[in-house]
């Protein structure tokens, strides 16, 4: 297993990682360590991945998997009474929340969210106090998802955006050019004429220009594409039938 760990600078009890899908036991169009229950891999492989995940990246609680729809709501895991921390690695076949990004101020609680394409976005505050992960595909970024999870945070918010698509390989329509740019003209400067109506845009520039909206400046890139490279990402873009990896952050 290989585990891309965030090249940012926060306070020394943040862990954070984001997996690829070198290692794991699924097969086939999943081949690796696919993390996702809803891509239609064999659910006992997966739940095998996950734990092999939990246990090679010292993760210190139940990991908390989320159902993403591509929302801009980010759950508040401090205000969820049911969950656990201290819970064994569930190793049911479900995600248990319905949300796009996950957050805490709790210790040793892990946000995750996965991908295949769409960018993961991790933040934390300058004091180590409260920390969240973000999947931030278009439809999540156009709708605000960021600005969402940074204005739940009481301190200054340093970023970092892991493996995505790249500029060089996310084709959109007029359609995500018009929505993005409607909102701020800057926009604008994230995307490439490929041809009549089509676009090249770029996922971190866009990321970037939302996060410094609400005033955060602290933003790191892991400058991944997962599109480019088969051999370590899972990628919806390129292959349509794939697993998913994740990208994760807790308080030690």
């Amino acid at each position: 297993m290989e585990l891309i760990t965030p090249n940012w600078i926060v306070p020394d009890n943040i862990r954070a990682y984001s997996s690829t899908r070198l290692g794991g036991i699924s097969t086939g169009a999943y081949r690796g360590l696919n993390l996702g229950m809803h891509v239609a891999d064999d659910p006992l492989l997966v739940t095998k991945n996950r734990q092999f995940l939990h246990k090679h990246a010292a993760i210190p609680s139940k990991q908390i998997w989320l159902n993403q729809t591509h929302s801009s709501y980010v759950a508040d895991f401090d205000a969820f009474s049911t969950l656990d921390k201290n819970t064994a690695l569930d190793d049911s076949t479900t995600d248990i929340v319905d949300a796009d990004g996950a957050m805490t101020s709790q210790s040793n609680v892990v946000c995750t969210v996965m991908t295949a394409d769409c960018l993961p976005v991790l933040l934390t505050d300058t004091e180590g106090s409260t920390v969240a992960a973000v999947h931030a595909g278009w439809r999540g970024l156009a709708n605000g998802i960021l600005e969402n999870a940074v204005t739940q945070f009481t301190k200054p918010v340093i970023a970092w955006l892991g493996p995505a698509i790249g500029a060089n390989a996310f084709e959109v329509g007029q359609d995500v050019y018009d929505v993005f740019v409607t909102h701020d003209p800057i926009a604008s400067e994230a995307f490439r004429i490929k041809s009549d109506e089509k676009y090249l845009a770029d996922m971190n520039r866009l990321a970037k220009q939302r996060l410094n909206s609400v005033g955060v400046e602290s933003i790191y890139s892991s400058n991944m594409c997962t599109f480019a490279n088969s051999d370590k990402f899972y990628s919806y873009r390129r292959d349509g039938v794939t697993g998913r990896q994740a990208t994760f952050i807790w308080i030690e």
